[in-house]
């Protein structure tokens, strides 16, 4: 899988944000063995440490799990992943409507137009 590091931000919520994105896509499925902090970071090019800081969060999340000697899980919890599922909707939710709305749509237009969208995808 690819990294894509963006200037201006920090890389360990680079890595986060990428990380959330593969296990909510379901790129790391649930139960899945995560590779090694060293493998994970070699992969992204990063710092081992860096990658570790951002597991660390993710853990602290709830979406990865350790086992002392087994290495790193992405969480089983449903209702954390849906969780996550709605976090991540709402976020894009929000960003659409930002940019529907600078474009000059009103929230009432902004309806119409979804509801449009929707019946097309039925």
């Amino acid at each position: 899988m690819e990294w894509d590091f963006k200037n201006g931000v920090p890389i360990y919520s680079q890595i986060i944000d990428e990380m959330t994105m593969r296990i909510a896509s379901g790129a790391y499925e649930p139960g899945e063995k995560l590779p090694s902090v060293r493998d994970l970071a070699m992969d992204a090019g990063v710092n081992p440490n860096t990658m570790q800081k951002a597991l660390a969060e993710l853990e602290r999340r709830g979406l990865v799990f350790s086992e002392r000697t087994s290495g790193r899980f992405v969480t089983k919890e449903e209702r954390v992943l849906k969780a996550l599922h709605e976090e991540l909707a709402g976020k894009y939710f929000e960003e659409f409507v930002d940019k529907l709305r600078k474009i000059g749509m009103s929230g009432t237009d902004i309806a119409g137009a979804v509801k449009r969208w929707l019946e097309d995808i039925k």
